[in-house]
């Protein structure tokens, strides 16, 4: 294989940054204060869900989206399927723009995942908003939002691990 490629084996380009999803959010939700402040919690599953459908269709890829929104449900006390479903939808957006994310610069991926970041935390937003039947505070969304998009490297470099791996979908 040249240029660096790595081969497409479910267990290395979904299994792996599924399980550094679960580690990283496991991390950041421990009761730890700095200087006052408690750690953000950024949806850790948003740059992989982002690049799982930036990389290429797979039938596996929306259970593991899935099954990382339902942790997060457990982790942080939500309904259960919350951020399975807005994981979900950030990710359908996304794989159905697939066709017009390939060959973008990294500023416009950038900027697309920014704006799947937001829709995935406005439906967050609505739908606690539905559930509780009271309005959740804006800033500690916009705060995660700013954390989940400072993100975008790790979906960026997730992308060109694997992008030229299977050449079935050049």
């Amino acid at each position: 294989m040249s240029g660096g490629a790595r081969s497409l084996e479910p267990w290395r380009w979904l299994g792996i940054p599924m399980l550094q999803v679960i580690v990283a959010t496991q991390l950041f939700a421990l009761p730890m204060r700095l200087w006052g402040l408690s750690l953000p919690e950024p949806v850790f599953a948003m740059p992989v869900a982002f690049a799982w459908a930036v990389i290429r269709p797979s039938m596996l890829a929306p259970f593991g989206v899935a099954l990382m929104g339902f942790f997060m449900d457990l982790l942080w006390g939500g309904p259960l399927g919350l951020w399975a479903v807005c994981l979900l939808i950030a990710y359908g957006v996304a794989l159905g723009g697939r066709a017009m994310l390939a060959g973008q610069s990294r500023g416009m991926m950038w900027a697309w995942y920014g704006v799947l970041t937001a829709l995935a935390l406005s439906a967050g937003y609505l739908f606690t908003m539905l559930d509780v039947k009271g309005m959740p505070s804006p800033l500690s969304v916009f705060w995660q939002f700013l954390a989940t998009v400072i993100l975008y490297p790790f979906a960026d470099r997730l992308i060109e691990r694997f992008e030229d791996a299977d050449v079935r979908f050049r």
